[in-house]
């Protein structure tokens, strides 16, 4: 099954599974957060990739989820690998995206939650627990819910790169020459910020900023993030305007000038 064979009711029902993955990863995480951890270190290499017992929880809340509702479809999760499916859709997991931040008690981190056919990511949630936000675009659908009641997703218009604001989550994106490509960007926006996580394209889905540049991105770091901000009306790429929803080095902008104009820089 591809998306455009999916049906209404068939969008009804991904949704009312899409939100009960979010609720039963935020029952999951929240009474971990800002509590004593001890995280252990994924990265054999002298560098810090942490996960917790908050990440694996949530991901395994998520997937007793998809057990029950849709066990027919495969899975792709940070914490768990792969879990084959049957239906030609693959759910696209990461339970917290921003351990660090996590561990930090910041509150840039979230759950990312996608639906994928062959293509790429069609549906995605970008869910930020602790403060109770839900970023959800995808199957017609362009909306954040939060304290606030709920709030239509749609990019800014920004068009002029001298006007924007850029963020990413590290101040060492990729390799030397993928720092030197980002700061060329960065020399050109009115504003850059750093360490958001994938609150920042969230953030861009709403109109707050108008661009994200990352590298060294796995699937499941940019697959939800991919869903939502198209929704809104945005454009993510990698850094040659091709699909990045396997990861690599993303572009994520506002606008189709935008993206034009710093793609050009990253060159």
């Amino acid at each position: 099954m591809g998306r455009d064979a999916i049906t209404e009711t068939e969008r009804a029902a991904i949704r009312t599974c899409g939100a009960e993955m979010a609720e039963a990863a935020r029952a999951a995480i929240l009474p971990h957060f800002r509590q004593p951890l001890v995280p252990e270190n994924k990265d054999g290499q002298g560098g810090f990739d942490p996960v917790t017992l908050a990440d694996r929880a949530a991901e395994q809340a998520i997937r007793e989820v998809l057990a029950q509702r849709r066990p027919e479809d495969g899975i792709i999760g940070e914490e768990y690998g792969r879990t084959p499916g049957t239906s030609g859709l693959d759910w696209i997991i990461d339970p917290i995206d921003g351990t660090r931040a996590f561990i930090s008690g910041s509150t840039s981190w979230g759950v990312l939650i996608a639906l994928a056919d062959e293509n790429g990511p069609f549906y995605g949630i970008i869910d930020q627990p602790y403060i109770a936000e839900r970023f959800e675009g995808g199957l017609g659908v362009a909306a954040l819910t939060g304290p606030r009641g709920q709030t239509p997703l749609k990019v800014r218009d920004v068009v002029d790169l001298a006007e924007a604001t850029l963020f990413t989550t590290f101040p060492e994106v990729g390799t030397e020459a993928d720092g030197a490509a980002f700061r060329r960007v960065s020399q050109q926006v009115r504003l850059t910020r750093y360490g958001l996580d994938c609150y920042a394209y969230a953030l861009l889905a709403l109109g707050q900023i108008d661009l994200v540049i990352e590298a060294q991105l796995q699937s499941y770091d940019i697959a939800a993030p991919i869903a939502v901000i198209e929704a809104a009306g945005g454009v993510v790429t990698d850094w040659e305007g091709g699909p990045v929803h396997e990861g690599g080095r993303a572009l994520a902008a506002a606008t189709p000038e935008l993206h034009r104009a710093a793609m050009e820089l990253l060159a």
